[in-house]
């Protein structure tokens, strides 16, 4: 075991940032399914829609990261209860675009409210500045998944 190369989890990137994201996620689904009904995909679907409204699912996929079954399933189980509608895409009518509903719009409201407290807990021990480099970090990184995810071994 000796020949092992040493991984130092609290140094390494990677699985720092899959942690905090992890527990983040757990945190805000747990809150949100007893609060509110929902859990964090369905949340990230209503924040993707209030953010644009009347788009395909497969821009959610781009944007939010999931696959189109997660997305698709959670399409299903939010306009079911009344918080999402679709219609036929006037540009395309292959497709279908969303929208929240009014109930969407208040539900979308009131996770928001806790979404952005949980935010300002989360930043609460950095400076306006650290949080500025913090973000502007992230989306350099952000920039690199491409590259990143082409790696390959030899």
């Amino acid at each position: 075991m000796s020949d092992l190369p040493v991984m130092d989890l609290s140094n390494y990137i990677p699985a720092l940032l899959t942690s905090l994201n992890n527990k983040l996620s757990a945190g805000a689904s747990a809150c949100y399914r007893e609060h509110f009904g929902i859990g964090v995909v369905e949340w990230r679907v209503l924040a993707m829609l209030a953010v644009e409204d009347n788009i395909p699912a497969n821009r959610i996929c781009q944007v939010v990261g999931l696959d189109k079954a997660a997305v698709s399933r959670t399409l299903q189980a939010i306009e079911k209860k009344g918080y999402i509608s679709s219609l036929l895409d006037k540009e395309d009518a292959r497709r279908m675009v969303l929208s929240l509903t009014p109930a969407g719009q208040a539900l979308y409201t009131e996770v928001w409210k806790v979404a952005s407290q949980r935010e300002q807990l989360l930043l609460a021990t950095l400076s306006p500045d650290e949080i500025s480099a913090f973000v502007k970090t992230l989306n350099k990184m952000y920039a690199q998944l491409d590259a990143v995810n082409a790696v390959s071994p030899d």
